[in-house]
């Protein structure tokens, strides 16, 4: 079986001067835990919160391979407040399979948004977009997902190649589990350029100035056909100016 391509690692001292530069970044376990003031194994104790999300009901591929949540915050400097609770929504220029409509997932669980280690790692990445942007009232949005392999194959981004429509997206790794596949894959939005990899370390980020590239995550197969796996992320997204919603 072919091996997974590493990633291209930046470390903590250079994370603002390469993801200015070239528009995306990728950084381990340890050096997202340092942009968060936070030790690794607060981050890892997260885990068992993916044993628990809710299926995505709004597919329309038809699948049935991904489980998520939802909740929304602002990140102000260091403050960080949470927001009523609120649709997800995205224009079809920035996701034409599930663009144009409101989409209610659950809401995040109580214990993660309480732990001590959740504002910290929000409050950290919003310094790293405040780096790239300037200073701004960053709007959050954290999407727990579980891609999954029951039905054979799970799509990590069944939208394809795309932006979000915001200043900063962070995928984050949080653990795989009896899979192939999930190639991480990076473009240039106005270029030839990119890159490809797969994020294998547990906690580990890819960082994108979400104006400038484009991403995609390739499917996902069980090891073994007979046991299925799966593939869990964190994705945070920040934008400036307000949260997206259909224009009124």
């Amino acid at each position: 079986m072919t091996q997974p391509l590493p990633p291209p690692l930046t470390p903590l001292e250079h994370v603002d001067h390469r993801l200015a530069a070239s528009g995306s970044i990728v950084v381990d376990a340890e050096t997202l835990a340092r942009l968060a003031g936070v030790a690794p194994a607060q981050l890892r104790g997260w885990e068992p919160y993916w044993n628990d999300l809710s299926p995505d009901t709004h597919l329309r591929d038809g699948g049935r391979y991904r489980r998520r949540r939802h909740g929304c915050f602002i990140v102000d400097g260091d403050l960080v407040d949470a927001v009523p609770h609120r649709a997800h929504w995205q224009p079809v220029e920035y996701n034409a399979l599930h663009g144009g409509f409101e989409r209610w997932f659950e809401p995040l669980a109580p214990g993660l948004v309480a732990d001590p280690a959740w504002r910290p790692l929000l409050a950290g990445l919003g310094h790293v977009a405040s780096a790239l942007r300037g200073p701004h009232r960053w709007h959050v949005e954290a999407h727990p997902f579980r891609i999954d392999t029951a039905g054979g194959i799970g799509r990590p981004t069944p939208e394809g190649a795309h932006r979000d429509g915001v200043d900063l997206v962070a995928v984050i790794l949080v653990a795989r589990h009896g899979i192939k596949g999930g190639e991480t894959r990076v473009f240039d939005a106005d270029g030839p350029h990119g890159m490809r990899f797969t994020l294998t370390q547990p906690w580990s980020a890819l960082i994108l100035d979400d104006a400038r590239v484009i991403h995609e995550t390739t499917p996902i197969q069980p090891l073994d056909p007979g046991r299925p796996g799966h593939r869990d992320t964190l994705v945070l997204t920040y934008r400036q100016g307000g949260f997206q919603g259909p224009a009124t």
